[in-house]
């Protein structure tokens, strides 16, 4: 015979807030330190946007914003033109990605992929000492190696495409037979070779994440392994990759003294890739110490853009990121 036992209601648990008061002491100290951590880096963030745009202000206020976007750039005029100076920060910094995009991603995958550790570790060392080579190192070889280098091959390569649509415009001689080593593409491809080791080692640190079980399943459906990347390594770790992009980018966008010194230091809006230009950190770092007064402030005002296009730059690409989660959310 059995016997039915009435119990009353359940007692609520309680509320959230008392558990979190109850917790050891260590973890609250933890937590309010990690708070205090991340409020000091956005104060910082402030300070230096406000401090610099006040430093700024009477660039903006006599130049106006059309005066501030203008091409013309002649300090001793009064003359302070920007534009030439962001549109070779910009055209240098997508050919730094151009070329290192690619290039990090495939040695990423196959350090984790496809060659044996044993193999991959001598690489992995090759890759992080070059991550830790100082700028003007960089700088100085491209200027003293590569700049007379390039410029018989970047003759050969304007006479090969002069005067075909497109090739021509961007590669071409200028002005009938000019060409330059120190120019946009050399600025490029130094900022791309600095900027290769970083996004390849944390891309590679992305993808080493990836579950091994995902692969091996991917794998047991008879997939190849370049299916079996893109099905399954390449959803799992392509946030982190683009998060990796976006720092090696904000490294080739605030370059200074690699930049400087193979750019060529001519203020000029051109579509010929192997002619000289300008960037904003490069001649920040040239004319900074001889500037004053408005002149000087149009220097740090270029610092502000600087900042206003790297945050516009990271904004965009989280766009992306958050569009193509949504997007494989959507597919799964």
């Amino acid at each position: 015979m059995s016997t039915t036992v009435k119990t009353g209601p359940a007692i609520p648990a309680g509320p959230v807030r008392g558990l979190s008061l109850r917790r050891p002491l260590g973890d609250r100290a933890f937590a309010l330190l990690a708070l205090a951590a991340g409020l000091v880096v956005l104060v910082i963030l402030v300070l230096i946007a406000v401090t610099m745009t006040q430093q700024s202000t009477s660039w903006f206020s006599s130049e106006g914003w059309s005066g501030v976007f203008s091409t013309d750039w002649d300090p001793a005029h009064g003359k302070l033109g920007a534009m030439a100076f962001v549109y070779g920060t910009v055209i240098t910094s997508i050919i730094a990605i151009a070329i290192s995009f690619p290039v990090s991603v495939g040695v990423a995958l196959l350090l984790t992929e496809v060659v044996p550790r044993r193999v991959a570790q001598p690489i992995v060392y090759v890759i992080d000492l070059l991550a830790v080579v100082p700028s003007v190192v960089w700088g100085l070889w491209g200027f003293l190696i590569l700049v007379p280098w390039l410029q018989t091959i970047y003759a050969h390569i304007a006479s090969a495409v002069n005067g075909i649509w497109i090739l021509g415009n961007l590669f071409g001689f200028l002005n009938g037979n000019y060409v330059s080593g120190a120019s946009f593409f050399t600025c490029g491809l130094i900022l791309a070779i600095m900027i290769t080791p970083i996004v390849t080692s944390l891309s590679r640190e992305v993808i080493a994440t990836v579950p091994a079980t995902d692969k091996e399943g991917a794998y047991a459906l008879g997939a190849t392994r370049w299916e079996m990347i893109r099905g399954s390594v390449w959803p799992h770790s392509q946030t982190g990759i683009v998060g990796a992009t976006l720092l090696g980018l904000g490294r080739a966008m605030g370059e200074t003294i690699a930049a400087a010194l193979v750019i060529g230091s001519s203020p000029t809006i051109t579509s010929h890739l192997f002619t000289p230009g300008y960037s904003m950190p490069s001649v920040i770092a040239n004319q900074f110490g001889e500037s004053s007064g408005v002149f000087r402030a149009a220097l740090i005002g270029m610092g502000v853009l600087l900042f206003l296009l790297t945050i516009i730059v990271n904004l965009v690409a989280r766009a992306v990121v958050e569009r193509n989660a949504r997007r494989m959310r959507g597919t799964a």
